[in-house]
């Protein structure tokens, strides 16, 4: 054959299975277009279909009514939830009381077309049921806001197709039943946002200790960003992600022009100030205050289970702003003192002294930690903060506050007690002795009016903690309980009534129906109005001239410094007519705080935080008890003895005093200048340091007490 024909023949032949290869591979291209064609064609009859049915579908029943499961809550006084029995804070609020940019950035990044679909976004869905076909799996989702709330309230998180055809149906069924406000309000109550808040009120208390209503533009664009993924999110847990998806949000915000392009910059710049307290205060402001209550439900009948469960709603006596103020200024002073470790601690116990409602309870500094109460449990010395019983025995003896008593060195027996210091005063009045706390005047004191007297003043003022039969009870050796020794301080502002502290205001149940309400309060006069007038004339001077000059809150208030010699306890124990409050510092292992550390220090400013806050709604109220006059005394400071360790001064007996049959003497032989005479001459030299020759404090007895 000639090679020319067989080249012609090879060429057809190339030529023949190019044709045929073009129609198998426009045959397979045909047959592609056509399958996708069948597949959108079934895909939008079964949307469709879906939608026909779901458009169907009837209302929900009593979906208005529908509340979160009902669990027992503890309420302060004053409102505000202190701790609900699960792991969440919960707090409901109106659509109305809602940010307008709260709303817009929750639209904005859930659900931009939240008040133009019937539920659900067709289009959306589509389109993610096409990423998930191709992948196998779910992989990405097209939940609006009314499918979220679907889930929230009757499903499950489980990322199934059944599970979307549910959320699907019963969106439809929620649509049909209330309004889109409706909806977007259930949604914001409900929406769970990480670190134990539900809901949106929740999530700003717990993050920025605010209401919602007073959050920023970039407080809630972090909120509105959290629904995603919560724990992700939380800026407790994840400060970068958390700014990053807050920018995300603002950025829609600002594409879908709920915003300013210079509202979306200095928004995207701002720092994040999240709540300066533990996030364990969040979910429980008052953690040892409500075990306290715990305790005291299961003494009125009330059974552990049944109160968790029980959906009760317990009002408390507390304040809530009192005792925010309380755990602030705990953690924050004790930092500042250097006291920052788990031993060091600090307790405070806050009540009113006319009707015994506990305004304030922290029984330590972190309850995640320990949860041992120091209010109720733990038994430490107050050092001079017990030398007002002491001082109470001696005014209801007749000794008067402006009574002449020696400041120098005693011994009683083998104890030779000294003052800080060394340092002496001589002659000084009693109120200033009070006023400087000298402890020689104290053991002084002790001794003439006898240790039974004054174990008895503290017995029937509240201290139910063995006392030992020892003169050295007077400087405080022995140990108390905060919650008695504050609860004894009470009679001092109360006209002697001593008045018992209760936390439970009633309990009601889930209906409304109070099943328990507290009984009228226990009130005893065991001090004589004189006494508790001239006390606490005398523990003013220790806030406005003595020791506890720290605590002073420019208003009428009277208190006692305390710290044991070993520097182990410090002590501050106060009150104005209305509310009584003390606070002790030390160590839980019995360690040695720093000198620095003493009752007129950390104790003192501590108990001035918490004041100022819990005597707000009282003003500058005085006591109103009858006149107690305390004459100005000026110190002759060539009195003013500095002794070395081991000196001994030269004792009393050797300065003889004058008998005087009108007042009793506290000891002639110690010479305790209380004759007539003395007590009514006066210094013709100006006083540098004077008391006002006028102390008027009013007595804070109910009225048909007094």
């Amino acid at each position: 054959m000639p090679r020319k024909y067989k080249k012609r023949k090879s060429a057809k032949e190339i030529a023949k299975r190019n044709i045929n290869k073009s129609k198998i591979e426009n045959g397979f291209i045909t047959n592609l277009k056509f399958f996708f064609i069948l597949m959108a064609a079934f895909m939008l009859a079964g949307f469709a279909s879906l939608q026909l049915y779901l458009s169907s579908q009837p209302p929900i029943d009593n979906l208005e009514q529908f509340k979160p499961n009902i669990v027992t809550k503890f309420y302060s006084e004053d409102g505000e939830i202190i701790k609900t029995f699960t792991a969440y804070t919960f707090s409901k609020i109106e659509l109305k009381d809602v940010p307008e940019q709260l709303k817009e950035a929750i639209i904005a990044t859930e659900d931009k077309n939240f008040y133009r679909h019937g539920g659900y976004d067709i289009f959306g869905l589509a389109r993610s049921s096409i990423q998930n076909i191709l992948a196998g799996r779910v992989v990405q989702g097209a939940s609006t806001i009314t499918q979220q709330l679907a889930r929230i309230l009757f499903l499950s998180n489980e990322k199934t197709f059944t599970r979307k055809i549910k959320e699907l149906v019963i969106a439809a069924r929620i649509e049909k039943t209330i309004s889109k406000d409706q909806i977007l309000e259930m949604y914001l109550n409900n929406v769970y946002l990480g670190s134990g808040a539900y809901g949106v009120e929740g999530a700003a208390k717990i993050y920025f200790n605010k209401h919602i209503k007073d959050c920023t533009l970039p407080e809630v664009a972090l909120i509105a960003g959290l629904p995603q993924a919560p724990s992700v999110y939380s800026p407790f847990n994840n400060m970068d992600l958390a700014i990053k998806r807050r920018n995300q949000v603002l950025t829609r915000m600002y594409k879908m022009r709920y915003i300013t392009k210079n509202e979306y910059e200095d928004a995207k710049k701002a720092k994040v100030v999240l709540n300066s307290m533990p996030q364990f205060y969040t979910t429980n402001k008052a953690p040892y205050f409500c075990d306290y209550i715990m305790n005291e439900l299961q003494k009125l009948g009330f059974d552990e289970t049944e109160i968790i469960h029980g959906g009760y709603k317990i009002i408390t006596t507390l304040d809530s702003k009192a005792q925010s103020a309380a755990n602030e200024a705990v953690i924050k002073d004790l930092k500042n003192w250097g006291l920052a470790s788990d031993s060091k601690q600090a307790a405070v116990f806050s009540f009113n002294p006319i009707n015994g409602k506990i305004i304030a309870y922290v029984g330590g500094k972190d309850y995640t930690k320990t949860q041992y109460d120091r209010v109720t449990q733990a038994i430490r010395p107050p050092g001079s903060a017990f030398k007002p019983f002491v001082y109470a025995a001696a005014l209801e003896k007749g000794i008067s506050p402006n009574d002449f008593i020696e400041d120098m060195p005693v011994t009683i027996g083998d104890w030779s007690p000294r003052n800080y210091g060394n340092k002496y005063r001589g002659k000084i009045p009693v109120y200033s002795a009070l006023m400087v706390s000298s402890n020689v005047c104290a053991a002084r004191i002790i001794r003439e009016v006898g240790v039974r007297s004054v174990i008895q003043i503290a017995r029937v003022l509240g201290i139910e903690t063995p006392l030992e039969y020892d003169y050295t009870i007077a400087l405080g050796s022995n140990g108390v309980k905060l919650f008695e020794f504050t609860r004894a301080y009470g009679a001092f502002a109360n006209g002697g009534y001593v008045v018992q502290p209760y936390g439970i205001e009633r309990v009601e149940t889930s209906r409304g129906k109070i099943v328990y309400e507290a009984p009228k309060t226990k009130i005893s006069h065991q001090l004589s109005m004189r006494t508790a007038a001239e006390m606490t004339a005398m523990l003013k001077t220790v806030i406005t001239n003595g020791t506890g000059r720290a605590a002073n809150i420019g208003k009428p208030a009277a208190g006692k410094t305390g710290t044991t010699d070993d520097n182990k306890d410090a002590y501050f124990v106060g009150y104005t007519p209305n509310i009584v409050t003390g606070v002790w510092v030390g160590s839980d292992d019995n360690t040695v705080m720093s000198k620095a550390i003493q009752g007129g220090t950390v104790p003192a400013i501590i108990w001035k935080d918490v004041m100022k806050v819990a005597t707000e709604p009282y003003g500058n109220t005085d006591f109103s008890y009858p006149e107690v006059k305390l004459e100005p005394f000026k110190l002759n400071t060539a009195n003013i003895k500095i002794l070395q360790q081991g000196e001994q001064e030269t004792p009393a007996e050797e300065n003889p005093v004058e008998e005087n049959t009108d007042k009793k003497l506290i000891n002639p032989k110690d010479v305790i200048n209380s004759v007539k005479s003395s007590i009514n001459q006066k210094v013709t030299q100006p006083a540098q340091s004077e008391v006002p020759s006028k102390a008027p404090i009013p007595m804070a007895v109910p009225e048909s007490l007094q």
